[in-house]
């Protein structure tokens, strides 16, 4: 099988990542089927997908090396350089450019003082233009660590970015409160969300999203939806 350059994981670790890896494994009728959240495991361990990770994954899965890069490097999700805590994604596809994407893209640029894909002095924040969040009706949408940031503006995705290198507590749009890179990944990977009421906060579609899904269930679309309709009692 051939190898990567790699020193290989100290002994703890790799003892510590080959018993969560068999517990992913261990999920699929097939082995190969684990590799996304293994990827996703050890992009926790490292903050990117580095040679080791990528060698412990065709070593766990009996794969080459080859397959194992050939799937990192075409998911996005994935790092394949060392980044920040915090993973601040600024759409800049058609809808969200023309609402202000570029402009939130160029501002943070200058705000933070890095490029593309660059990470902060402080190693707290990596600035990334990405692709479509599939959020079009909250445009123009940033992401961190995957969570939506929706109707964003110059001003408040500089807030935004602020807060987080400060090291403050910052929600999401919809979803619970944000947790770092490397954790965000852990929870990819298939292993329970450590955040209190993480699931029951939710990362669902708003109003906006699911107008047409009202619509084709012969709902009123103006109407309050479940959620938003008074509690007995309140």
């Amino acid at each position: 099988m051939p190898r990567l350059p790699a020193p290989g994981y100290p002994a703890d670790v790799r003892a510590r990542l080959e018993a969560d890896a068999r517990e992913v494994i261990g999920r699929y009728p097939q082995s190969r089927s684990a590799l996304l959240p293994l990827l996703h495991l050890v992009q926790a361990e490292e903050g990117y997908v580095s040679p080791n990770g990528i060698e412990f994954c065709a070593e766990m899965l009996g794969l080459t090396t080859a397959d194992v890069t050939g799937v990192a490097t075409f998911y996005t999700m994935y790092r394949r350089e060392n980044g920040g805590d915090f993973h601040v994604g600024v759409c800049t596809n058609t809808l969200c450019a023309v609402m202000g994407g570029d402009e939130i893209f160029a501002t943070l640029k200058e705000h933070l003082g890095v490029g593309n894909k660059g990470t902060t002095p402080d190693g707290s924040v990596t600035l990334e233009h990405i692709e479509c969040n599939a959020a079009c009706d909250y445009a123009p949408v940033v992401m961190v660590n995957w969570e939506f940031f929706d109707n964003v503006t110059p001003a408040s995705a500089k807030d935004l970015v602020d807060e987080l290198r400060a090291g403050k507590q910052v929600s999401p749009t919809r979803g619970a409160p944000l947790c770092t890179f490397r954790e965000t990944a852990r929870i990819l990977a298939g292993f329970p969300d450590p955040r209190r009421d993480a699931v029951d906060a939710g990362g669902a579609g708003g109003a906006a999203s699911l107008v047409g899904l009202r619509i084709a269930n012969g709902q009123d679309p103006d109407a309050p939806a479940a959620s938003d309709a008074p509690k007995k009692g309140a």
